[in-house]
């Protein structure tokens, strides 16, 4: 049985992400910082509590993870969060976390994961956003750790391929999910303004299997239309 890490499981692209990854016969084990309860029901399934931003507490997790797993096949770095709006106006330890969460979590867990998913000829898929790749006016900040983790990923598979790991950025546009809880904005209504979780699943779900020989670099998903709707008073969209 390949095992896999993915992180952010307790909700959206993540939970969608480990559900898929469970129906293709992984063991997954989901970490994320309110622990899954009761988000996933399966035997194969391993709920682990963690914060990512807690460095030392994810050094030894991670080492558990490998212990009990006997190896890694698939790392997806998938937990991220979104701080929007002028940049001069943005809290900064809000600028902070998100920073941390969305660049230097992932790079961590690779470097922590990067020699066991060698000796599995394993894969990394980082969830970077569409922001990657173009101007974003009051989400610069927000783009640059997307497009800092998009960077890092074609570098990375450069520089371990040899060794038969591959490293894909899959890159979404806006995704019906709990991501936009706390922001001001979110998806519209129209349906084609917009991609579902398990259509993100889907595009894992073909990076993985493939084939052994096809490095599947990145992947950008788009709606049809481009389209958000500002919230209305009384909408949640306070800062978690």
């Amino acid at each position: 049985m390949k095992t896999a890490i993915v992180t952010g499981t307790s909700r959206g692209i993540g939970q969608a992400v480990a559900l898929r990854l469970l129906s293709l016969g992984y063991k997954v084990y989901g970490i994320s910082r309110t622990g899954n309860i009761g988000a996933i029901g399966h035997e194969n399934f391993v709920s682990v509590c963690c914060d990512l931003l807690d460095t030392e507490k994810l050094i030894r997790v991670v080492e558990g993870i490998v212990a009990d797993a006997g190896g890694i096949d698939l790392l997806i770095n998938n937990a991220g969060v979104g701080c929007f709006g002028p940049h001069e106006q943005l809290d900064v330890y809000e600028l902070r976390t998100m920073m941390r969460t969305n660049l230097e979590a992932p790079v961590i867990l690779c470097r922590l994961l990067l020699r066991d998913l060698k000796k599995s000829h394993g894969q990394i898929i980082n969830m970077s956003s569409v922001t990657a790749k173009k101007i974003s006016t009051h989400g610069c900040a927000y783009a640059a750790t997307k497009a800092g983790l998009s960077h890092f990923s074609e570098s990375l598979f450069e520089e371990v391929r040899k060794s038969g790991v591959r490293v894909t950025t899959l890159q979404p546009d806006i995704t019906r999910s709990g991501f936009y809880d706390p922001l001001d904005f979110t998806w519209s209504e129209d349906e084609d303004t917009s991609i579902l979780p398990d259509q993100v699943a889907d595009a894992v779900e073909y990076i993985i299997t493939a084939g052994d020989n096809l490095a599947v670099q990145e992947i950008t998903l788009r709606p049809r239309k481009n389209q958000i709707r500002r919230k209305t008073p009384g909408e949640p969209c306070a800062r978690e």
